[in-house]
């Protein structure tokens, strides 16, 4: 069985679009019909965030599980559904965000690595919400990003890792931010057979109201802070 784990914080949005990316990505024949089950940690979600996942659950194709938990910490909430996906014998586990639509051949393109992680790039197809600062944002993006394989970049949003190295590596910290990076340096330290490859593809959002600080969007709000906000 595959697992995928989605924390998510007041998503009501963007976590349609999310889950009908991850049970297209589920439904993929080159997975040969293997069992997916996708678990949305719904972490002190007091929006409609449950009710999306509640409107996909029944006909999806695959397993939709919500776990609720109320820590507001990203680092617990991953821990908490990959935990829940070994307990039901899940042999790869994949991670993504709320906020973020992966192509129909993720978990096909994750797999045919055959490696113990894969650590996948992200792309943003829309800059808007960052008004005026949107094109030079995008520009500085496509100038220091590094999308091709090789790239050494981390991301919560496009991360798989086999059952058996998540265990060796100890799994998630309970931390509120960074919690790819200490979960990667941690299966680094034991020995895990890596691929840092662009070729599992994601879209993630651009957007302000960024959910962890230091994460992907955190860090996109404060380039425009320190570089793009500063009189000329």
């Amino acid at each position: 069985m595959i697992g995928i784990v989605v924390p998510a914080h007041n998503e009501e949005v963007l976590l349609g679009a999310c889950l009908d990316a991850l049970i297209a990505a589920a439904a993929h024949p080159a997975l040969l019909g293997e069992a997916v089950e996708i678990v949305v940690v719904l972490d002190d979600c007091d929006d409609g965030s449950a009710d999306v996942v509640a409107q996909r659950a029944g006909g999806a194709g695959c397993t939709i599980t919500a776990i609720a938990l109320t820590c507001r910490q990203v680092g617990t909430a991953r821990a908490t559904g990959a935990r829940h996906l070994l307990a039901a014998d899940a042999r790869w586990l994949a991670f993504t965000d709320a906020d973020t639509r992966v192509t129909p051949d993720w978990l096909v393109q994750q797999l045919a690595l055959d490696v113990d992680v894969v650590c996948g790039t992200v792309a943003v197809d829309d800059w808007s919400a960052h008004a005026s600062h949107a094109a030079q944002l995008q520009a500085h993006f496509k100038r220091t990003y590094h999308d091709r394989d090789g790239h050494h970049h981390i991301h919560g949003a496009n991360l798989g890792v086999s059952a058996a190295a998540y265990r060796s590596a100890g799994g998630f910290e309970p931390v509120a931010c960074h919690e790819d990076v200490l979960l990667v340096a941690a299966l680094q330290r034991s020995s895990a057979r890596f691929a840092w490859s662009a070729a599992p593809r994601v879209v993630t959002s651009a957007r302000t109201d960024a959910r962890a600080r230091g994460g992907f969007g955190d860090t996109m709000v404060a380039i425009v802070a320190s570089d793009f906000a500063r009189p000329a």
